[in-house]
């Protein structure tokens, strides 16, 4: 039986609140006891009232109660809930009274016609009570219910991203692959090696939504060693990634498609090659006065434009932008830009 205590105590706060409120008819009903008796009355049939359904409710089992917001104990599904309501009810009235005579009475007895005006009172309020709670508890399982099914869309939608990325970086690589063999066989069987060592790790790491930035730049030096094999020396790379942001979030795959865009469009068409660097920073996003990280990809290659389009040319960037925009909506971004010193400069922002 899980039990929320806060959520117990929000409940109880609002129960004192309304039972203040009925303190107020009845002083005007019985006005030969103060208010403070009569709220002494009202708090003791509001409580008892209270504790039966609210701790009632974690004693039905879990399947036959809605969910709230937070995962846990709802209200009691069907007819579990109004028969709840009626123990809480009666146990108030035929409970609450015989202790608030015990604690705040005169010695006094009711009359019966005032008897059935109390009974009356605390069935009505006893009912609006009941049905508020009822009310806001449904509220939050229909919001709960919501946003399990917009986080479960989310999720979804990246792992279709995911898996459209992954062929499309397997098929270049295997026409990198198909050009080495007839080259060099000895380092097409190496490079061969390296990719059937790297497409384990990856298969088996990308099935989750998201892993820590350290693994990010683990694959991303796996790519640039397997990219090595091809280049040779042509291929120069350096990855910095700070100690305090490697357990940092991130989904799988969002940085390769901007290394392997740099490799196809920068360097590749560059007689002597060129060199990637990878470095992640944290820094303050002055327009909201947030922190955000901010990853750059920057290559030494060709530059903007001056490479020809070729097939699937954008795609791997379309990806990026999409797996950003799935899981942090308007604020993640990428920013594409020449470098000042010759190249590309690619940077994506998301909020940490």
């Amino acid at each position: 039986m899980n039990i929320q205590w806060r959520n117990l105590l929000r409940h109880y706060l609002q129960v004192v609140a309304f039972c203040s409120v009925i303190a107020v008819l009845t002083t005007a009903i019985w006005p030969r006891k103060s208010y403070l008796v009569q709220l002494g009355y009202s708090l003791a049939v509001g409580t008892i009232t209270w504790a039966v359904i609210d701790f009632g409710r974690h004693v039905v089992d879990e399947r036959n109660c809605h969910r709230d917001s937070a995962g846990g104990h709802g209200w009691p599904k069907g007819w579990r809930g109004p028969l709840l309501a009626a123990i809480g009810i009666a146990s108030g009235f035929f409970f609450g009274d015989p202790l608030g005579d015990l604690l705040f009475g005169d010695g006094v007895q009711q009359s019966p016609q005032d008897s059935r005006i109390s009974l009356a009172i605390t069935l009505v309020a006893g009912a609006i009570g009941t049905f508020y709670f009822f009310a806001r508890g449904k509220a939050a399982a229909l919001i709960g219910e919501r946003n399990a099914a917009e986080r479960d869309a989310s999720e979804a939608k990246l792992k279709l991203l995911e898996t459209q990325l992954e062929p499309h970086m397997l098929f270049n690589t295997l026409a990198n692959l198909r050009v080495l063999i007839t080259l060099d066989p000895p380092r097409a069987v190496q490079m061969l090696d390296h990719l059937n060592g790297y497409l384990r790790v990856t298969l088996s790491g990308s099935r989750s939504v998201a892993h820590p930035l350290s693994a990010e730049f683990e694959r991303l030096r796996d790519y640039l060693e397997l990219m090595s094999i091809r280049m040779g020396p042509r291929l120069r790379y350096t990855l910095e990634l700070p100690d305090d942001l490697r357990d940092v979030p991130v989904p799988p795959l969002l940085l390769q498609p901007l290394v392997e865009n740099s490799i196809r469009h920068g360097l590749e068409p560059q007689v002597e090659g060129g060199e990637i660097v990878v470095r992640a920073r944290r820094e303050s996003k002055a327009s909201a006065g947030k922190l955000q990280i901010a990853i750059e990809v920057r290559d030494t290659g060709v530059g903007l434009g001056a490479a020809p389009p070729s097939e699937g040319s954008g795609f791997g960037l379309a990806q990026v932008r999409e797996r950003l925009a799935t899981v942090y909506g308007a604020r993640g971004g990428l920013e594409m830009a020449a470098a000042a010193d010759g190249g590309t400069r690619a940077v994506v922002t998301f909020p940490i």
